[in-house]
């Protein structure tokens, strides 16, 4: 009986269905009362799904039990990285160093304490899911071994197509297109058991932005697909962002999540949905990870001299609205990872292609590129 829950607990966390891990292994608590893989595996799940008090609480029982295991110092590390105590961290991973002198998880969390270790990049990298290649390895998926499989099976298949061509040639549903660079969403269009059953049977273990029907789900998920495969990456990813805040099925935000790892960073060219500053603070998570194209003026700019900090990072205000600042929509935070400082005159109008971080419900830029005209005079894409 022990062997087999615990072994069906590691099945999913493998496959990183973390919420069902959880449900799974505290329905069945009083077989493991003093068992180190029942509590890391749950302070594991807890950590993937950002419980991080849970996680904290199960990994400190684990640690009654066991010290020197690693994958429970890589997730303890973890916590305190992600609360931007680096000293913390720092220790943690010393203690794995000791265990496991060629551990790269660690290596690589201390590298990145080093360069990039103060807090607002921790907060950004807490917020876009890559502080999670510091957590606990999980192994390889399976599920993803499976679609790496069929994709080389399929593209052995179109090998040989283009060898022997069929003189009857018929479209892909979903993938490649004409003339498009765009990735295979084959692997993640809904399977009809996930579109029949796109909500989450249990609302009582989470909060939700968004009450959303079954149908309103489908909807929106093919929305996302539809505008992937335009080069619509913005739109794609409010339709992602509906979902990912929404009560949709587990299975279902894990394909969003794939989706959502694969939109692209645009260029002031190449972005196509522009939402304004009055429609994104309207609802700040439904355009989390967004970019924008915004026209205003910088302020509070720091002299040139001392606008960098040693990680790099440049800090001031955009004001939004109009070249003229006749119409103004609000002030924004705004940063760049860049050195040296850009060359910004505080004095004439600037256009600025970020991307919109949420903190505690209000918006932030993270900038990538600034325009700013010479006369003064811009020709701004609505």
């Amino acid at each position: 009986m022990r062997r087999s829950v615990l072994s069906e607990a590691q099945k999913l966390l493998k496959r990183r269905r973390f919420a069902a891990v959880i449900k799974l292994l505290e329905g069945n608590s009083e077989l493991y009362e003093d068992n180190f893989e029942y509590y890391l595996m749950l302070g594991t799940a807890c950590l993937y799904l950002e419980d991080v008090g849970s996680a904290a609480s199960y990994f400190s029982r684990a640690r009654k039990i066991k010290l020197s295991d690693t994958r429970l110092l890589l997730g303890q590390a973890a916590i305190y990285l992600r609360r931007g105590d680096t000293d913390r961290a720092v220790q943690y991973y010393f203690d794995i160093q000791d265990y496991d002198p060629n551990n790269k998880i660690a290596a690589k969390a201390m590298e990145f304490i080093r360069v990039h270790g103060d807090y607002d990049t921790i907060c950004r990298w807490v917020e876009s899911g890559r502080i999670t290649q510091f957590y606990p390895a999980l192994g390889v998926n399976p599920v993803v071994v499976r679609r790496v499989l069929l994709g080389l099976l399929v593209c052995a298949g179109g090998v040989l197509l283009y060898m022997n061509p069929p003189r009857i040639q018929f479209p892909f549903r979903y993938g490649l297109q004409s003339g498009s660079e765009r990735a295979d969403l084959s692997a993640v269009v809904l399977t009809n058991d996930e579109s029949q059953h796109a909500q989450e049977a249990d609302l009582s273990g989470g909060v939700y932005r968004y009450i959303l029907s079954n149908k309103q789900i489908n909807d929106s998920y093919k929305n996302a697909l539809k505008f992937f495969n335009e080069h619509r990456d913005n739109a794609a990813r409010v339709e992602l962002n509906r979902i990912l805040n929404a009560n949709a099925a587990e299975g279902v935000r894990a394909k969003a999540q794939a989706v959502v790892a694969l939109l692209l960073e645009p260029t002031f060219d190449t972005l196509k949905d522009n939402y304004s500053c009055t429609e994104v603070n309207a609802d700040p998570l439904l355009y989390q990870n967004c970019w924008v194209a915004w026209t205003g003026r910088i302020t509070n700019m720091p002299a040139q001299d001392a606008g960098v900090k040693a990680a790099g990072e440049f800090k001031c205000d955009l004001i939004v609205g109009d070249a003229a600042l006749q119409r103004i929509e609000g002030v924004v935070p705004l940063s760049f990872d860049t050195t040296p400082s850009p060359a910004i005159d505080g004095d004439k109008p600037v256009q600025v292609l970020a991307q919109i971080i949420v903190e505690n419900g209000r918006i932030k830029l993270h900038g990538k590129s600034v325009y700013q005209s010479i006369s003064g005079l811009m020709n701004v894409p609505k």
